[in-house]
Formats: C-alpha cells, structure tokens, sequence
C-alpha cells in the first residue's frame, strides 16, 4: 500500500465523547475545506462486507457480454443499468470502465404528472435475470451507505455552525441515492489512461470503496496526489451541492481516476448522496468569521451549476450519457436543463 495522503477521519469518533468528539469536528471540517477529501474510518462497514460487494460487482463484469447487455442503461430513461467500457463520458472524452447504476427503487412518474424533465430520474432500477440476488442485495447496502452520508452531512452543520436540522428541508423523505458498481480493466498499449476524466461530483457527499489497487487521484495545490486504498476505510468527497450550500467554504474537489496497468482490473463502488430532485440548495447564512473565509461557489463555463437539485443532476447525466439523452431527452426544451438558470460565469 501506498503512503496515506489524505486526513484520516473516525466516523465513531463524531458520536463519542464530547472532546474527541470536538476534536474530530475540527478535524472534518479542516479536511473538507483544505482538500475536500479524506478517509473514513470506524464507519461500521467490516472489511468481509465491503467484500461481500466487491464480490458481487466482479460476478456481475465476469457476466457474458449479452447478459450484460439485456440491462444497458439506454433501455433506462431514468440512467440505470449498465454501460460498456468507452459508454461513458467525461468532459466529452471517454472514460474506460464499464459499470452498473442504480439509484432509489421508485416507480416512475406518471404522464400526467410529469411537469420538469427532471422528473423523470425518478424510476426503477434494471437487474440481470443472472444475477437473482443481486437486487436485495446492492438495495441493502446503498441504504447502509445512505446513513452513513446522513450522519456527515448533520455533523456538516455542526462544523458550519447550523443548526442540526439545516439540511432536513432539502432531505426530507429520502435524499437521492445513486451508486455504481465500477469495473476498470487494465490499459491497452497505446490506449487512453482515462479510467475516468477529472471531474467533481454533483451531490452532497460521495463515498468510495476500492479494492486494492490504486487509481484515484485528488487534485491539490501541489499538483494531483494518489489516494490509494487504506484498508476497510472509505474515501469521502464534497460535492457541488455541499459547495454551494456553504458559499464556497466547503470544497468540491477535482479527482480523477487512471487506469491500472496491463493485466491488471480494479473494482470499486461509488456512492452518491444529493438532495432530493425535487429541493432547492439552501444557501446558508453563516456566522462572519466563517462567511469570511468562504470563497463563493466556483462557476466553471462548461460545467454550470444550480441551486435546484433535479436540474443539477440531470445536467450531469445528459452530458455524460449521450446515447440515453439522444433516446430519452431528445427535445430542445430539455436538453435546455444546461443552460436555463445556472449560476453566472
């Protein structure tokens, strides 16, 4: 294992004894606004139940290729399912990993109910017939993932002075919920080391798991740093919500992930907790030591963002799934979800 690069974060810690718990506070919140990532630990998630996952997730990309395939995510107008190697996109380019979506298990929204295109995330999720158990299973841990992200986001508001119930109004119900299974093989000779372009992620909080081999990256002011895996920890991320909630002084962060070398294949699974489609950011009011050191929300040209939550999410699935926005968004008006609204430039 690589050395650690990143703060070390004990999730027990939030909950125990009021100094440790105090300290720990401090610790969060230095981690999020200096670098915007850190590790987890003491989460509760035993390392033989991370594996459980993985395990899963290896089954799955070990499928025939048509199997695979019965689940694609262009049969999805809710982004859900499968997508081959190259599938994907980052900032235009794409990214080499295959990997299987889900989100909340939802019926969809009726015609007649249907007002906003983002409305129509909201869906159920597609399962491999090969796979009978799977279901159950991945539904069990993403909602295990979720009360763990809950629980950050409420000490989130401790370390920005809020009050506990801040963010209850933008949750309230259940969050948005969206996991992938994430499979990077090894690079070809001459081919892209894109496992995924640099990018940050749109939610609150996200949570990663990796198996053993290193690959994802964090940009910092001294360049891109490796956060190879620390065994049984999750790498935590901010998100763009969490960013513009605070005005900038929590951080959402560049990363990227490179992929493995020849004959090598890396697992991961990434978790991403936002607000419900259907809320609105709220944009804090803090205290005027902390609104002082809050440097506003970045406004990328290319990467637009916005306070209400479906617009925001759908923003990023159109531009990293063409093929299901050209067969599910094809109208001008929605494809309109990237330009209407955003924070300026």
């Amino acid at each position: 294992m690589e050395n650690v690069s990143l703060p070390i974060i004990d999730y027990a810690a939030l909950s125990g004894a009021p100094e440790a718990r105090r300290q720990m506070l401090a610790k969060l919140g230095q981690a999020a606004r200096e670098v915007g990532f850190f590790y987890l630990t003491g989460h509760g998630l035993s390392e033989a139940q991370q594996q459980e996952t993985l395990a899963l997730a290896a089954r799955f990309f070990a499928l025939p290729e048509q199997e695979k395939r019965t689940v694609q995510m262009v049969h999805s107008p809710h982004f859900r399912g499968y997508n081959q190697v190259g599938a994907e996109l980052t900032r235009a380019r794409p990214d080499r990993r295959e990997q299987f979506d889900i989100m909340g298990e939802e019926a969809a929204i009726g015609a007649e109910a249907l007002h906003q295109p983002w409305q129509r995330l909201t869906g159920p999720n597609q399962w491999p017939a090969a796979l009978p158990g799977m279901k159950a299973q991945l539904l069990d841990w993403q909602a295990r993932l979720t009360d763990i992200t809950l629980g950050l986001l409420s000490a989130f508001a401790e370390v920005l002075e809020q009050p506990a119930e801040v963010f209850d109004a933008s949750i309230r119900g259940a969050p948005y919920q969206h996991m992938k299974l994430i499979h990077y093989p090894g690079r070809e000779v001459g081919s892209s080391d894109q496992g995924v372009g640099a990018h940050k992620d749109p939610g609150y909080l996200t949570l990663v798991m990796q198996d053993d081999h290193s690959g994802l990256e964090v940009e910092t002011a001294n360049g891109w740093i490796s956060a190879p895996p620390l065994p049984g920890a999750l790498v935590v991320n901010i998100g763009e919500l969490l960013e513009l909630a605070s005005n900038g002084y929590l951080k959402a962060t560049l990363h990227r992930v490179v992929s493995p070398p020849p004959g090598v294949s890396r697992l991961s699974c990434a978790f991403f907790m936002a607000a419900r489609l259907d809320a609105t950011v709220p944009l804090l009011t803090l205290s005027p030591a902390l609104a002082a050191e809050a440097l506003g929300p970045e406004s990328d040209p290319t990467n637009p963002l916005f306070y209400q939550v479906g617009e925001n999410v759908l923003k990023g699935r159109l531009r990293s799934h063409p093929d299901v926005a050209a067969r599910h968004y094809p109208s001008s008006q929605e494809q309109g979800t990237l330009r209407r609204e955003a924070l300026p430039a």
